[in-house]
């Protein structure tokens, strides 16, 4: 078998388990879910438990569980028993990753967690192993093989158990109300933080860079000020000052192509109306939504009144470490 036969099969063995996983899901989903909303409207957190790859797997889903609002720490099963037990305290959810369900620090765990008023949910392979009898949920993630050749190294399974937690995070968040500005509070830094406390009007050109016309301006004069401003488009108001239409240089060379008087035309007679526009108070994140979904290079802003205050230009967004 070639590398990338190889390669495709891991993928599709993969899928196949997670089909699997998806199809058996049943309310025990949903028990998890209360259970950790319950905890955390009672101010508790998540503590995550698990050994060796599903301990690496843990890791990530209590990184996601705390990056998107909901309190998460990663116990270690052999730690636990020498004191680091200290974490966990009344009213707290313990999430136990074991495929086996029989993992021997986690057996043995079990007992000193049962003391605590703490509801336990386990993400096993097995149900009716020690794990998942002592839990008071279970989410089965029993894959029907592993993409080892052997059938020995966790791969499907770990993959399952990684987005069961991606799917409880999800969950979670949606049932807790969390928003774009909750997330953008734990992630400061980087292009996702300024994505998403930047608003457009942080980013967007003003003033002599903000080319803004009126609808009877000829296109002659029309170009003059897109030249001025070193834009490409130009914002077109109507009698009021309000946004009426927009005109770019790409309309000029489809318009050039076929129409001799241009030039002396009024931007009403070859301008685009309604053109797409964000408003000022937005943030930038939806600015970038817009850019991603929408095959345009520029956007204009206005403001409540829906006058044209300033332009986001796509070339922009890589300066503005925003992309």
């Amino acid at each position: 078998m070639s590398h990338l036969a190889q390669a495709r099969q891991v993928f599709d063995i993969e899928l196949a388990a997670l089909r699997a996983v998806r199809a058996r899901l049943d309310e025990s989903f949903d028990c998890a879910v209360e259970s950790v909303v319950t905890a955390l409207k009672a101010r508790g957190k998540i503590v995550v438990i698990g050994i060796g790859k599903s301990g690496n797997v843990g890791q990530k889903i209590a990184a996601t569980l705390t990056s998107t609002g909901s309190p998460s720490v990663v116990l270690n099963s052999v730690d636990a028993l020498h004191g680091d037990l200290g974490i966990v305290n009344d009213g707290d959810v313990i999430l136990a990753l074991s495929y086996s369900g029989e993992s021997e620090e986690l057996v043995s765990l079990l007992p000193a967690l049962k003391r605590f008023p703490v509801k336990i949910i386990a993400l096993t392979g097995s149900p009716k192993s020690t794990v998942g009898r002592h839990s008071d949920v279970v989410l089965n993630v029993r894959v029907p093989k592993e993409a080892c050749p052997f059938n020995l190294a966790p791969t499907a399974s770990t993959t399952a158990m990684l987005v069961m937690g991606d799917a409880l995070a999800m969950a979670v968040l949606e049932a807790r109300g969390f928003t774009q500005r909750d997330f953008a509070r734990y992630h400061p830094a980087g292009a996702i933080g300024r994505a998403l406390l930047v608003q457009v009007r942080d980013i967007m050109r003003t003033g002599e860079r903000n080319a803004v016309a009126p609808q009877t301006l000829p296109v002659k004069e029309a170009l003059l000020v897109m030249t001025q401003a070193k834009s490409g488009s130009l914002a077109i108001v109507d009698r009021r000052g309000k946004l009426a239409g927009v005109f770019t240089d790409g309309d000029f060379r489809r318009h050039m192509a076929t129409d001799a008087e241009l030039l002396s035309r009024p931007l009403a007679s070859v301008m685009t109306r309604h053109p797409i526009c964000i408003r000022d108070t937005a943030l930038a994140a939806e600015a970038l939504k817009i850019f991603n979904e929408r095959n345009i290079d520029d956007l204009i802003v206005v403001n409540a009144k829906r006058e044209p205050v300033g332009l986001v230009d796509s070339q922009d967004l890589p300066k503005l470490k925003l992309m």
